[in-house]
């Protein structure tokens, strides 16, 4: 029954992680005052209760119960979500994420007295109480020793996963002890040279045997005519004829026997050299953790020093997903909170202040981890009151930090707040005022041979940069080929494994032709998807090249670029190895493409190829050799499709496929908005995508109007709903629909082609 809840405790570890990120982008988008899909938040909230009560975590119910209410509420009308129930619903899905983290301390939780009551206020119209801090700590995390490196579940498994705790510093040896035995095995190439030569020794003196055996037809005819001669010769040279030849036999033997044992040898030696390269590869994975195991709690944490001190503030993670060696994560965790308490206590700015300076009440706040070539790059960015200058200069001259003579740059002023004991705090308290929060930073950073940044950032606020090697780090690498030009061997380049979303083997139904560019029909999450697919030789400046095929397939690699795919054609997929990822070329490379170099198994370098910088080059579109009936539907504009949805769910999917695919987008939130557009710049407008149920005016009165202007009436609409019932599909056809297609059965791959064959 135990592994029965660990295993659903797991699945819900993952689930609510996923609803609490949605319903925190919610609420983002509310405060940036765009619309959001409260519909979505209430099922969200609606499923984490159902979740938590499926596991047993009645605590988290209570709390999820009361935000479906309000979120129905929400949905209702009936209560609108300003800045103190923003906060609100932030202090009850900060005090989930805390329940849910405690766990293996605590299995059965109480419920969040303050949460509870806050949300309670929230609906009774009560006014909302103050939130205590929670209990007496100081919320940051545990800095003492971290005996195991578990990495936390990660979501969608197709495949339950279990874990098992192990001391870190056994991982460690584990990874030290199969690089020695690389080293003590590599004696195997010694036996196999002495093998080879004693193979061919055998072979030389087998020669020298043939050319012996060659002349014992001679010799034969020699002992006869010496025995008819009575020489007694003759007999002493049929004894050694007869010698010659039992040494011709037992020689073959001999070599028949070492050619045996040298193919043998080989064979062993590669298949010791596989292992033992699988290994080695999977015990330096055991040491790359991803980057929430370290700074996942952070966002949580730093909300919570916000509240204490009274600041709204909004927090997002990016990049967490990243693998990175568990040691060098360990070494960041202190610096980048003190960064981030730096931020909290010299950038926020009071909600009165920001509405002067026409910004949102709440401080914006974004931690990110990034890999960029040989370097881990994390950033914490905000949209505070930014770095004074002339303050920071002042408390320089008055520390000794400034030199006597010329007034210093702006990057020599700013770099002055890593300095000891440096602080332009008035007093000091908890979060502030000793100094010591950003020259942690900067020690940390030089300690591991990188470096801290300070610097204004743009429109408004401050963005902290820690730079540090990979170098310590071995990197997952999928290494590729690709040829430039016919005739020419390719060339072998590395692609983050990080950014790989698959790897695909295309047959002709699995290619597709969108906007006139090459794209590949694949299955993504039990979905059909089309992707733009483009050979890397031409994204690397080869010019417009054909897909390469090979054995009539096209061999691709599937990049995840944020929310994008994209599909890039090589000649041949390799292999997926941990390898050390140095530094660029710093010249003769592309810098937008080129991100570092490895090293492979015969000493010969390989680039590693920046996959950000393929996708972006990529979605440029032209890269492909096409039929001859394409460059002139190339050379015309971009399409242009308007997509009418009052779902901001709906909209922004459909929005970011045609984006994707290359298509110009314009969005309306109901009929009458997209009406209203056409009227105004129907010319610009290839074809229409609409949902039917919108307000104002639904997508059959939309349909009927474009149909009946005679500017717009050979403009052509697709209807896209969640109505398939037949008479409405007959109603949408009737009134002039060149396409009507059901949510229900909805795939990318159909509304693509479907947009195709009308443009």
């Amino acid at each position: 029954m135990d592994d029965i809840r660990q295993l659903l405790l797991a699945a819900f570890d993952a689930e609510h992680r996923e609803h609490i990120a949605a319903i925190r982008a919610a609420l983002a988008e509310a405060e940036a005052g765009r619309p959001a899909d409260w519909n979505d938040v209430f099922r969200r909230a609606h499923s984490l209760k159902g979740a938590a009560r499926a596991v047993d975590l009645p605590a988290v119910e209570e709390v999820a119960h009361r935000l479906e209410a309000l979120f129905d509420r929400v949905v209702q009308g009936r209560t609108g979500l300003d800045r103190a129930t923003a906060g609100v619903v932030d202090l009850a899905l900060d005090r989930i994420e805390g329940l849910v983290a405690g766990l293996s301390d605590d299995p059965e939780p109480s419920a969040p007295a303050d949460a509870i009551a806050a949300l309670d206020a929230c609906l009774s119209g009560a006014p909302i109480p103050e939130a205590p801090p929670q209990g007496k700590r100081d919320p940051e995390p545990d800095t003492g020793p971290e005996p195991t490196s578990e990495p936390a579940p990660q979501a969608h498994q197709d495949h339950a996963v279990s874990y098992l705790r192990i001391a870190s510093d056994q991982v460690e040896s584990l990874s030290k002890s199969v690089h020695d035995l690389t080293a003590v095995l590599q004696g195997q190439e010694v036996i196999g040279g002495a093998v080879a030569g004693l193979e061919s020794a055998a072979r030389n003196l087998r020669r020298s045997v043939d050319t012996v055996q060659g002349r014992t037809g001679e010799m034969v005819a020699l002992a006869r005519r010496l025995r008819e001669a009575g020489d007694p010769a003759g007999a002493a040279l049929d004894g050694f004829v007869d010698r010659v030849r039992r040494l011709d036999g037992d020689l073959r033997a001999v070599i028949r026997g070492i050619s045996s044992l040298a193919r043998v040898q080989s064979r062993s030696t590669g298949a010791v050299d596989t292992a033992l390269r699988r290994l080695r590869d999977e015990s330096d994975r055991l040491l790359l953790v991803p980057a929430e195991t370290v700074f996942g709690g952070y966002g949580r944490m730093v909300r919570e020093i916000a509240r204490e001190a009274g600041l709204p503030i909004e927090v997002r993670l990016h990049g967490l997903d990243l693998q990175v060696d568990r040691g060098l994560l360990q070494a960041l965790k202190d610096p980048v909170l003190h960064a981030l308490r730096n931020t909290i206590s010299h950038g926020a700015e009071r909600p009165e202040a920001r509405r002067a300076l026409a910004k949102p009440e709440a401080m914006s706040v974004t931690l990110s981890v990034a890999s960029k070539g040989s370097q881990l790059v994390v950033r914490i960015r905000d949209d505070g009151r930014g770095p004074d200058l002339a303050r920071i200069l002042e408390t320089g001259r008055r520390q000794g930090l400034v030199p006597p003579g010329p007034e210093p740059g702006r990057d020599e002023i700013l770099d002055l707040v890593f300095a000891p004991g440096f602080s332009t705090a008035t007093a000091v308290d908890r979060i502030a005022g000793r100094g010591m929060g950003l020259s942690v930073v900067a020690e940390a950073a030089r300690a591991l041979r990188g470096r801290a940044s300070l610097r204004p950032a743009e429109p408004s606020g401050t963005e902290v940069t820690i730079t540090v090697p990979l170098s310590a780090a071995r990197q997952p690498v999928l290494l590729v080929e690709a040829g430039f030009r016919p005739g020419e061997a390719p060339q072998t380049f590395g692609l983050p494994s990080g950014a790989v979303a698959g790897l695909l083997r295309l047959g002709e139904r699995d290619l597709a032709s969108v906007a006139g560019e090459p794209a590949a029909r694949i299955k993504q999450g039990g979905r059909d998807v089309v992707v733009p697919l483009v050979p890397l030789a031409s994204l690397l400046g080869s010019g417009v090249v054909p897909l390469p095929l090979r054995d009539g397939q096209v061999r691709a690699v599937l990049l995840r670029c944020g929310a994008s795919l994209c599909a890039v054609a090589v000649d041949r997929l390799l292999d997926v190895r941990v390898l050390l990822v140095g530094p660029a070329p710093p010249l003769g490379g592309d810098p937008e493409l080129m991100s570092g170099t490895v090293m492979l198994a015969d000493e010969n370098p390989a680039l590693v190829l920046d996959p950000e910088g393929l996708c972006a080059r990529a979605r440029g579109g032209g890269l492909v050799a096409a039929p001859a009936a394409l460059p002139e539907r190339r050379a015309r504009r971009v399409p242009t499709v308007l997509v009418v949805d009052d779902s901001i769910t709906t909209r922004t999917l459909e929005k970011s496929i045609l984006e994707a695919h290359g298509y110009r987008v314009f969005v309306c939130v109901d009929g009458q908005d997209a009406l209203d557009r056409l009227r105004r710049d129907g010319g610009d407008v290839d074809l229409v995508v609409a949902d039917v149920e919108m307000p104002r005016l639904d997508g059959f009165g939309l349909l009927q109007a474009v149909k009946a202007d005679p500017g717009l009436t050979r403009l052509p609409v697709i209807l896209m709903t969640s109505r398939g019932d037949p008479a409405d599909i007959r109603r949408g056809l009737d009134l002039g629909a060149d396409a009507y297609i059901t949510k229900q059965k909805f795939d990318q791959r159909e509304l693509l082609d479907t947009i195709g064959q009308l443009l």
